[in-house]
């Protein structure tokens, strides 16, 4: 007898952060292999723009608006992702921006702000999420961490203690989560091509940049691509019950050396 009852083929999924970047890479893996996916974000014209293509590509996909920094919208996003899908199996956290900037330069408002969307976001939503997970005795919740909590960077004030709580909260769910059947894991990302940071100015980009190859923390011009953080988290939740892939650390491979 299996010390597991093997998940669902069909894992109804809520990605929050969906609207571009690692969340839209992700929910497309997981809508191709089968897993029907809630779209969240603001910006729900963008989701909904993703769950058409996801449709007419034979996926299964509803586009539904999130603000996670607001108690009702995430409520009316669980509701209805439930409504829509059925209970959710999967829950993937992605959402959040880089806000670049010193941290003794940085006003509260927008150092609140940063930690609001990574960490207390992410609360809020498995705060509703996990505890059906609980109850069922299955269920992933994938959290996309940094490797900015190993390697901190300069001039990202919040973003460095933002990922920072966000990874110890997982951390701290995966022991509280044992016996329950639920999974909580890590998808850590090194530098990756996405949205974030594109809104930087000239200035700002050059100072970041600059102070990256200052503290050694820029070796080689390659970044990941959204697709490999998207297979990644397709992984973690693939892996068979009785296997927990609590984290994975994704960094872009160094350019061949020329011979």
């Amino acid at each position: 007898m299996p010390r597991f009852e093997p998940n669902p083929q069909r894992r109804p999924t809520a990605i929050a952060g969906a609207s571009a970047g690692i969340g839209a890479a992700t929910a497309q893996a997981l809508a191709a292999a089968g897993h029907p996916v809630a779209l969240g974000a603001r910006r729900v014209d963008k989701c909904e723009e993703l769950a058409e293509k996801i449709r007419a590509d034979g996926g299964q996909a509803v586009a539904v608006p999130l603000d996670v920094t607001d108690e009702d919208s995430v409520t009316a996003f669980v509701t209805r992702t439930t409504e829509e899908l059925g209970d959710i199996e999967v829950l993937v956290y992605g959402a959040g921006d880089l806000d670049a900037d010193l941290v003794h330069e940085m006003e509260g408002s927008r150092f609140q702000g940063q930690l609001d969307v990574h960490l207390g976001g992410a609360h809020r939503l498995t705060s509703r999420v996990v505890p059906g997970m609980v109850e069922r005795q299955r269920g992933d919740v994938v959290f996309i961490g940094s490797d900015v909590v190993p390697k901190p960077r300069p001039r990202m004030g919040a973003y460095v203690p933002a990922k920072a709580g966000l990874e110890a909260m997982a951390r701290t769910m995966r022991m509280e989560l044992e016996g329950t059947g639920v999974r909580a894991s890590i998808v850590r990302p090194g530098p990756t091509f996405t949205s974030m940071g594109m809104q930087w100015d000239e200035e700002t980009t050059e100072a970041v940049l600059n102070d990256w190859v200052k503290w050694g923390l820029a070796r080689h011009p390659y970044f990941l691509r959204a697709s490999d953080i998207a297979d990644a988290v397709h992984h973690v939740i693939s892996a068979p019950r009785g296997v927990h892939l609590s984290l994975i650390e994704v960094e872009p491979e160094a350019p061949l050396e020329e011979r």
